[in-house]
């Protein structure tokens, strides 16, 4: 039946007898967050791979350990590669300000210098990786296409891109015995409808960090592009954004009427 999608009972049950295996690219964001809640729920056992790649702060990191142990991860290990070897982004260069109250039309307009030099691509190796010597089929990936930054390696055919490649590179899908899909269930959804969908999962949105440059204690700077777009994805949803922030946001915290 067109539209029909079994309940979440059965996918889960499904899921576990298979044994599916699934590696998820962490990085205690709202948007991965809320992809790991789904994963969980449909009964992927899930092995989340966060990193440390010389990013502007450490919060992050310390998100991604909260999530990975609040929402049952089989697994969470936290990778180093120094990405500031190479810099060429203001999250990995001291040199390159954050850009801060950006206008709501430029944000998906050009490649910001938040983009950082082909770090999907990396993160994805590192979970193909791993995904191999797991035997697992699936990894995983919170990019999104409509409420985002213009990051190239954000786009559907990026995504469907690398799943080719995968599927060339590994021993496993070359034997046949374990084909690769690169999940992006977040890709065509607003910024509002992963929201909705994270609430519905019962997922607690004040244990994740978006912003690009935060305070000491993880406060968030409410002006960064990321703080803009999770911003207004509560005001959309009519929902108060339970993070911290310092000072007044530039978009208003809540929608709620």
């Amino acid at each position: 039946m067109r539209g029909w999608r079994a309940p979440a009972s059965f996918r889960r049950m499904v899921a576990g007898a298979l044994g599916r295996k699934a590696v998820l690219l962490l990085s205690g964001g709202l948007d991965s967050t809320t992809m790991l809640a789904l994963a969980r729920d449909e009964g992927f056992e899930v092995y989340a791979m966060t990193f440390r790649y010389g990013q502007r702060h450490g919060h992050e990191v310390e998100a991604a350990r909260r999530v990975a142990e609040r929402y049952g991860a089989a697994r969470h290990v936290v990778v180093d590669v120094d990405l500031r070897a190479f810099g060429g982004s203001a999250l990995t260069s001291d040199d390159v300000a954050v850009p801060k109250d950006r206008p709501a039309d430029e944000l998906s307009r050009g490649i910001p210098v938040t983009y950082v030099p082909a770090r999907n691509t990396i993160f994805l190796s590192f979970a193909l990786a791993w995904a191999e010597v797991l035997g697992a089929g699936d990894i995983f990936i919170g990019v999104n296409a409509l409420d985002y930054s213009g990051y190239p390696d954000c786009r559907p055919e990026y995504v469907e891109a690398y799943e080719r490649m995968a599927n060339l590179a590994t021993k496993a899908a070359v034997e046949g015995t374990t084909r690769v899909r690169i999940r992006a269930p977040l890709l065509h959804l607003t910024k509002r409808e992963i929201i909705d969908l994270g609430t519905r999962l019962g997922v607690d949105y004040g244990m994740t960090t978006s912003c690009y440059d935060p305070g000491p204690n993880g406060e968030a700077c409410g002006h960064c592009d990321a703080c803009q777009l999770r911003l207004k994805g509560f005001a959309d949803a009519q929902r108060t954004d339970p993070v911290a922030y310092r000072g007044e946001p530039s978009v208003a915290r809540s929608g709620e009427r």
